[in-house]
């Protein structure tokens, strides 16, 4: 695969989505305008993403993947007709570079080297992949413009064949927020979590942490008011933050005082290998998590209820064939404020699947937040992924870094039969777009391995678009398997938000005698 080779400096820094607005103000002392027309959507001018320092192994490596779907903006920002020099530099760009303040995973201070060419996406439809390898690639920060920003996406993925980190390690860089939800962490001996926090801005964050276990609220230390400096990440390893008894499962609940952070939790298993856990979708009472592997020979369900009410779920298993209840798991009882998990041995029975929890009283739902602890393997050939609750595409949603013969796109419609279009970009090196519509019916999941460009040289991005009927949730499962270890990470895919509702104004100007 030709690549474009990155070494990078220390920093980590990322920029906010900015959508734009209308507005429309009458002379002072006259009438109001007429309400609003129907809005129009618009396609966003601006949108920013966070990558956290991928590893601490000095034999990691680590790819990049940048990527933009066509068929969204007007390939201008505005003004950029003009020809002026503000002009030129308003052009739209697409640029991953390192910021200027944080240093290596786990603190480590060694001094990473300069970018000599970042991974920059100059046109929508085609990915751009960089390499950046070793124990001292920092966190990086990205932010698109013009008609490169709607739905632009970033996919971090590193392997790290041998020592405590091993595994396959995929993220897909996350925007800044104020809030995160992190069900299945853990602060066990075999475990070494870390929540890593990134500002993007150009002043300082404050954030708070607070951990949840089977009995409630960890009693902390050093979680509330955690400085993160201007552009610059801060990694916190979960088990110095208690002194209380280690604990298998942790939720994690990450909030800014003052600014925003991207976050995420980077997970090392001394047996089972290591992964990203992304944060889980909004607290909702119904959830949906996508993409079991059909060969897990390990699934493990946390939930955590965040509200003031005790939340009593269904569980389902969406599989090719339709809806069923898990053998043993067919009701969970989950206590406010409380961690609660299950072992769901024998899940998948070698069928691609998903899980749905709902409330079972549907007129009393009680939102919670949810993730998927998988293994693939057994005994030292084990390897471990997370599979956080996905929200519904209501647009469109994108994942870069598909490889051949290595990925999986599954879909799931818990509610009725839906249709969607999912395109299969350019490759990275060269290969011809493909798409097409499926059917995906009501309480099943379909998986699909056979979508991949014509003459595909590099990788490719999956792009999938709802056309018609239900709602759609999606997850893709990467395997890359090494020395006999079923390597793999699966990341569920969110709604891009590529564009903005801005409501049309008219105002009607009367002639006057």
């Amino acid at each position: 695969m030709k690549r474009t080779t990155l070494s990078l400096i220390a920093g980590a820094t990322a920029l906010a989505a900015v959508t734009g607005f209308a507005a429309l103000t009458a002379p002072e002392g006259t009438a109001a305008p007429e309400a609003t027309k129907a809005a129009t959507r618009l396609p966003v001018e601006r949108v920013g993403l966070a990558c956290p320092v991928p590893s601490s192994s000095e034999v990691a490596e680590t790819v990049y993947t940048s990527y933009t779907p066509a068929g969204t903006g007007t390939g201008k920002t505005p003004g950029a007709d003009k020809g002026n020099d503000k002009d030129k530099a308003e052009k739209p760009t697409a640029l991953l570079k390192p910021a200027t303040g944080a240093t290596a995973s786990g603190g480590t201070g060694k001094k990473p080297t300069a970018p000599k060419a970042p991974a920059t996406v100059t046109t929508p439809g085609k990915p751009v992949t960089a390499e950046a390898n070793g124990a001292s690639v920092p966190a990086l920060t990205g932010s698109a413009t013009g008609a490169l920003a709607p739905g632009w996406t970033v996919q971090q993925t590193t392997v790290v064949p041998a020592g405590g980190s091993r595994g396959l390690l995929g993220l897909t860089c996350g925007a800044p927020d104020t809030d995160f939800w992190f069900p299945a962490a853990s602060t066990a001996k075999a475990r070494h979590d870390y929540v890593h926090l990134t500002n993007p801005d150009d002043t300082a964050a404050v954030a708070d942490i607070t951990l949840y276990g089977p009995e409630g609220v960890l009693k902390s230390q050093f979680t509330e008011g955690i400085p993160v400096p201007a552009h610059s990440t801060v990694p916190v390893l979960l088990s110095t933050l208690t002194q209380e008894a280690a604990q298998r499962d942790v939720t994690v609940h990450v909030t800014t005082r003052s600014g925003r952070v991207g976050a995420a939790v980077g997970v090392a298993d001394d047996k089972l290998g290591s992964d990203w856990l992304s944060a889980s979708a909004d607290p909702s009472g119904s959830v949906v998590l996508p993409g079991i592997p059909s060969d897990a020979t390990s699934v493990r369900l946390v939930v955590f209820a965040p509200g003031q009410d005790d939340a009593d779920l269904k569980v389902k298993l969406s599989t090719a064939n339709g809806a069923i209840v898990p053998a043993g798991a067919s009701t969970l009882h989950v206590k406010s404020g409380m961690t609660t998990s299950i072992d769901l041995p024998d899940l998948t029975r070698g069928s691609a699947a998903s899980l749905f929890l709902a409330p079972e009283n549907a007129k009393r739902p009680v939102p919670v937040v949810a993730a998927l602890q998988v293994v693939r393997g057994k005994g030292e050939k084990s390897e471990i992924a997370f599979i956080p609750a996905a929200g519904p595409i209501s647009a469109r949603a994108t994942v870069a870094d598909n490889r051949a013969k290595a990925s999986t796109l599954s879909l799931t419609a818990p509610d009725a039969d839906a249709q969607v279009r999912i395109t299969a970009s350019a490759g990275s090196g060269a290969g011809t777009p493909a798409s097409k519509t499926v059917t995906v019916r009501a309480g099943t999941t379909t998986a699909l391995t056979d979508l991949v460009p014509q003459g595909l040289k590099g990788s490719y991005a999956l792009t999938v678009e709802p056309v018609s009927g239900g709602k759609v949730h999606a997850a893709r499962t990467l395997a890359v398997p090494q020395d006999g270890i079923p390597m793999f990470t699966v990341q569920t895919l969110t709604d891009d938000r590529g564009t903005v509702e801005v409501p049309s104004a008219r105002q009607d100007l009367g002639v006057l005698d």
